[in-house]
């Protein structure tokens, strides 16, 4: 299996409902970077997994959907604790539409899988992982 990870980061706002969250449950400031990795089993024709340059293009699209933004003004997160984890998955779902649309290359449809994983500082992160 091969693989390709590009790299980013987002700096957001945002405030958990559940005293489970302790402090975090007033509004607090992460800074995440985003690492997502790209698997596919063989090379394509240019031995490539996929174009480096559209990867870090697409991640920076999404990733500037969220960056300097408060997420719990969003209204497709209403009632939702963007947890790390929560916010793993939203970016591995909002990279494989572009996957799909064609906006990382056709090469891009003979990726396997893909992982996102957020981190939140040196010694936390997670990670959501699938196939494609």
């Amino acid at each position: 299996m091969f693989s390709l990870t590009v790299r980013d980061h987002m700096m957001i706002a945002h405030s958990f409902n559940s005293p489970r969250f302790g402090p975090a449950q007033k509004l607090h400031g992460a800074t995440y970077v985003v690492d997502v990795s790209f698997f596919r089993e063989q090379l394509d024709q240019d031995d490539l997994v996929i174009d480096i340059g559209l990867a870090s293009e697409q991640l920076k699209a999404v990733v500037d959907e969220f960056n300097l933004t408060n997420l719990d003004e969003q209204a497709e997160f209403e009632g939702r604790n963007t947890t790390t984890e929560f916010m793993a998955k939203v970016i591995f779902d909002r990279l494989a539409k572009r996957i799909d649309s064609g906006s990382l290359g056709e090469e891009a449809q003979g990726l396997s899988r893909m992982r996102v994983c957020l981190s939140e500082s040196h010694i936390a992160w997670a990670t959501f992982e699938d196939a494609l």
